[in-house]
């Protein structure tokens, strides 16, 4: 996924809880991520096309009268999308940190060596 569908994804999940279907504007989503990214609506359009394609949504577009709206629901990956963002950065940080104390106790430990050794 890249940064922008992660940004829709998100914010289509904090807007869209449980299983009921929403109607969302692509100028609201726009103006909802308006802080971080420029978003035109046809990347709007290329990006709910995209997110439905991997199965983290399901929408359709329906006329409104001031343009079109989404009706969007969450499939079960979308449902779990936060869950599973939160677990991978928590993996990720544990193993950094398993990273980061395996090599101070190797170095540690060959200091120790060393000063075994050298005398």
């Amino acid at each position: 996924m890249t940064k922008k569908e992660k940004l829709v994804m998100t914010y289509l999940c904090n807007k869209c809880q449980k299983k009921k279907t929403y109607l969302i504007s692509p100028q609201e989503i726009t103006s909802a991520l308006a802080k971080k990214y420029v978003l035109s609506i046809a990347e709007i359009d290329e990006i709910m096309g995209s997110l439905s394609n991997q199965n983290y949504i399901d929408f359709v577009v329906s006329d409104d009268k001031n343009g079109y709206c989404y009706c969007v629901t969450l499939k079960k990956c979308g449902q779990s999308y936060i869950t599973d963002t939160k677990n991978q950065k928590k993996t990720l940080g544990i193993l950094v940190l398993r990273s980061i104390f395996l090599a101070t106790v190797s170095f540690v430990f060959g200091i120790i060596l060393k000063a075994i050794f050298k005398s």
